[in-house]
C-alpha cells in the first residue's frame, strides 16, 4: 500500500485482520445458506478490474490447414470512477456526526480523509469516466489481441482491411475503445491507417435503455417478483447483523446502538459501494484503502446482496423467465452476422470490436450459456452462492470481453474438414460453447460455424 503518511495502530490492525483480502481463499457461510470457495477479488463484484484468465502456453494450436481471417469482440468499459457522489457524501453525513457527538472509534476517525480523497479523485476524473486502470485494462488486452493472432493483424495490415469500431456512445466506453485501438497500434503502428474512428450503436451496444426493451425497464421498475425477492434477500438477518458490526467497529457503542436499523444498514452499504469502488480508482487515488473498514465477512456479505441484485436484473434471473436476457439477442446475431459475412466473402473487416457496459454483457453471457451464467433461480428458491455459481466478478468484471475468432480453412485443405472454425475466448480464456454445440473434436475449442448457426438456430 502507498501512503504518505505512517499508518495509525488502529488502521495497522485493521490492515491485519483483513490481510485474507489480498490472498488466500476464504469461505463465506452466512444466515442465508450461503457458503463458496471465495477467491480475494470475488468481493468487489462487478467492479472487479480486470484480469485475464487465460494462459497463452496453454491455449491450443490452430488445426492445421487454417488462416485466421477475423476476430470480433464484445468488451465492457474499463475501471472508472463512480458515476456520482452520493454514496460517499451519506458516509461523511454520518461520520460527521459522529465525530460532532465525539462518538467515533480510533478506526473510524480514519475513514472519513480516506473517503474525501477518494470523491476528490472521482470528481477530478469525472464521475463515470474511465481511470487510468481501466485505460490500461483495455491497452494491455489489445496488445495480448496481437500476440496471439499475428498472422492476421499482418494480413489486416498488408490487405488494409478495416477495423471496425463500435460504442454505446457513452464517454466511458468511447475512451475504453480509444484506449483498445492505442493498444493495438503501439504493437503493430502500421495498423493506424486502417484502425475506424468509433461510431455509437445504442441499439446494439446499449440495448437496455432503448423503447424496444420497454418489457425490461418495465420489469426493474415494478415486477412483483422481483421487488419480492431482492426484499427477502435484503431483509435476511445477515444484512441487520453485518451493518451492526460495520457501525460497531467505526462509532461508539451509544451511537451505534441508537442509529435505527435501516439507517445502519443504509450506511453499511454505502460504505461497501465506496469499498468496491477503491480499486477502480487506484491511479488516482493511490492512497486510499477502505479495506480496514469492513471485515472480510462483510464486505462478502454485502458484494452478495450486490451480487443478487445483478443476477436478478442483468443475468439468468428466474426461471422460466426470459425478460433479463433475451434483448441481447441483438448482439449475438451480429456476432455471426460479421462471421457468416467474412465467411462467404462480403465483407472485408479483419476485425470487429465492440465496446459496451456490464447491462449488455451479462445478458449476453446468460444468453449465450456461458459458464456461471447457465443456472437460473427458482422463484420459491432466492439466488445464494451455495445453490448457484454466479459470481459478478467473473461474468462481469471491469473490461470484461467476450471474443470470437475466425478461420478459413488454406487452399488444398482436406476436403471434408470444415470450411470455416470459429474460437471463442471469455476473458481471455478459451471457452466452450453451451452444450448441445459439437467441437470439431472432443475437447476442442474449435467449432466449424456451420455447426454453431445449427446449435444457436439460425439455420
Amino acid at each position: 500500500m502507498n501512503r504518505s503518511v505512517p499508518l495509525s495502530a488502529a488502521m495497522a490492525a485493521a490492515l491485519t485482520a483483513v490481510a485474507v483480502l489480498a490472498g488466500g481463499t476464504a469461505a463465506a457461510h452466512d444466515a442465508s445458506g450461503a457458503s463458496a470457495a471465495y477467491r480475494p477479488s470475488d468481493v468487489y463484484g462487478t467492479k472487479t478490474p480486470y484480469e485475464p484468465q487465460g494462459r497463452p502456453k496453454q491455449y491450443q494450436r490452430t488445426p492445421k490447414g487454417y488462416t485466421p481471417v477475423l476476430t470480433e469482440n464484445v468488451a465492457r468499459h474499463g475501471s472508472r470512477a463512480m458515476t456520482n457522489s452520493g454514496d460517499g457524501d451519506a458516509v461523511l453525513a454520518v461520520l460527521q456526526k459522529a465525530g460532532q457527538d465525539g462518538a467515533l472509534t480510533p478506526l473510524g476517525t480514519e475513514l472519513a480523509p480516506q473517503v474525501r480523497q477518494l470523491l476528490a479523485a472521482a470528481a477530478a476524473l469525472g464521475y463515470g469516466n474511465l481511470s487510468g486502470r481501466g485505460a490500461r485494462e483495455h491497452r494491455e488486452t489489445a496488445l495480448r489481441l496481437e500476440e496471439r493472432l499475428p498472422e492476421l493483424f499482418r494480413t489486416i495490415t498488408a490487405e488494409h482491411e478495416p477495423v471496425v469500431v463500435e460504442t454505446s456512445g457513452v464517454p466511458r466506453a468511447v475512451a475504453s475503445a480509444n484506449a483498445f485501438t492505442a493498444g493495438l497500434t503501439q504493437g503493430v503502428p502500421a495498423l493506424a491507417g486502417v484502425v475506424a474512428p468509433p461510431v455509437t450503436d445504442k441499439d446494439l451496444l446499449y440495448f437496455h435503455k432503448q423503447p424496444q426493451n420497454a418489457d425490461y425497464q418495465a420489469y426493474l421498475a415494478s415486477d412483483p417478483d422481483l421487488a419480492a425477492v431482492l426484499a427477502r434477500i435484503d431483509g435476511l438477518p445477515r444484512t441487520e447483523q453485518a451493518a451492526g458490526q460495520v457501525a460497531g467497529r467505526l462509532f461508539t457503542a451509544g451511537f451505534a446502538a441508537a442509529l435505527p436499523p435501516a439507517d445502519r444498514i443504509a450506511f453499511a452499504r454505502a460504505l461497501y459501494q465506496l469499498f468496491s469502488a477503491a480499486p477502480d480508482l487506484r491511479d488516482e487515488a493511490p492512497d486510499v484503502d477502505l479495506r480496514p473498514f469492513l471485515t472480510t465477512r462483510d464486505a462478502q456479505w454485502f458484494g452478495y446482496l450486490d451480487d443478487a441484485e445483478e443476477f436478478y436484473g442483468k443475468g439468468p434471473a428466474f426461471s422460466g423467465r426470459t425478460v433479463t436476457y433475451r434483448m441481447a439477442q441483438v448482439l449475438l446475431d451480429d456476432l455471426f452476422q460479421q462471421a457468416e459475412a467474412k465467411a462467404g466473402g462480403t465483407s472485408r473487416n479483419g476485425a470487429v470490436l465492440r465496446f459496451t457496459h456490464a447491462e449488455e454483457i451479462e445478458p449476453l453471457a446468460a444468453l449465450m450459456g456461458l459458464p456461471g451464467s447457465t443456472e437460473p433461480a427458482a422463484p420459491d428458491e432466492p439466488f445464494d452462492y451455495r445453490s448457484n455459481p454466479w459470481r459478478g466478478a467473473r461474468v462481469s468484471p471491469m473490461a470484461a470481453n467476450i471474443q470470437w475468432d475466425l478461420f478459413t480453412k488454406d487452399a488444398g485443405g482436406r476436403g471434408k474438414s470444415p470450411a470455416h472454425l470459429v474460437r471463442m475466448l471469455y476473458n481471455e480464456k478459451e471457452t466452450a460453447f453451451k452444450p448441445g454445440c459439437r467441437p470439431v473434436a472432443k475437447g476442442s475449442y474449435f467449432y466449424d460455424l456451420d455447426e454453431l448457426k445449427r446449435c444457436f438456430g439460425r439455420g
